[in-house]
């Protein structure tokens, strides 16, 4: 079993999905931080929580600030909390995720983290829900707060665990995922849980490809090879 190794997962439709609550909060925040209701919001796939701001509100002709980025990131976190029994009975973890995470961290010298585009206050909502976060080490997370592109925030999460890209993989859903991972040197495997089939994680450059996360022990052996 390989030792040393830090598991990088993304959140959204790579461990879990809210089958719409996350965008309804994310519609109650923006509304509530910018008075306007949202009528459209950019595609998300792959993007950070800042970049997804930005363009919404300049999509709705709401100057975009950082201060303005900060204020819907503590109303996002609000509403997550507010709404956290809805996310539980709505959502759900994706099939395979909770059996993977519990055998991987049963691993000697495993350790699992999240490297997600949701603010840090969401993405712990949305792992608590779903009996998840016990299995991360959200200490050397990074989250939206953290940078605005993927390539940053795997570079933050490796900086923070002091691990070298040699030593780390990741698993997510998105050609962002995977662009993300290879700008640092980080081997990827994706997961075609969301909108992106396995032959075009594969394109992206994703070391290997997986339909979903059921098999475990395939995943075991995959993950710590």
């Amino acid at each position: 079993m390989t030792e040393g190794l830090l598991v990088l997962w993304d959140i959204d439709h790579t461990l879990v999905e809210t089958r719409g609550v996350g965008r309804e909060l994310w519609a109650t925040a923006f509304h509530e931080v910018t008075g306007v209701e949202m009528r459209e919001q950019v595609s998300i796939d792959g993007l950070t929580e800042p970049v997804i701001v930005r363009e919404t509100a300049r999509l709705h002709g709401v100057r975009y600030s950082r201060k303005l980025f900060e204020e819907f990131a503590r109303a996002l976190g609000a509403a997550h909390l507010r709404h956290v029994t809805a996310m539980r009975e709505r959502g759900r973890a994706l099939p395979g995720a909770l059996p993977l995470l519990a055998a991987l961290a049963d691993c000697r010298g495993v350790r699992q983290t999240v490297v997600t585009g949701n603010i840090r206050s969401a993405a712990e909502v949305k792992l608590a829900a779903f009996g998840l976060g016990r299995f991360l080490d959200l200490n050397v997370a990074a989250f939206g707060e953290d940078a605005d592109e993927r390539p940053g925030l795997v570079s933050r999460a490796l900086e923070r665990a002091d691990v070298p890209p040699s030593r780390a993989v990741l698993l997510g859903d998105t050609r962002a995922d995977v662009q993300g991972g290879l700008a640092l040197g980080v081997r990827v495997i994706g997961v075609a849980t969301g909108r992106t089939g396995v032959d075009d994680l594969t394109a992206a450059g994703a070391s290997a490809a997986v339909a979903d996360l059921v098999d475990t022990d395939g995943l075991l052996r995959l993950i710590t090879a």
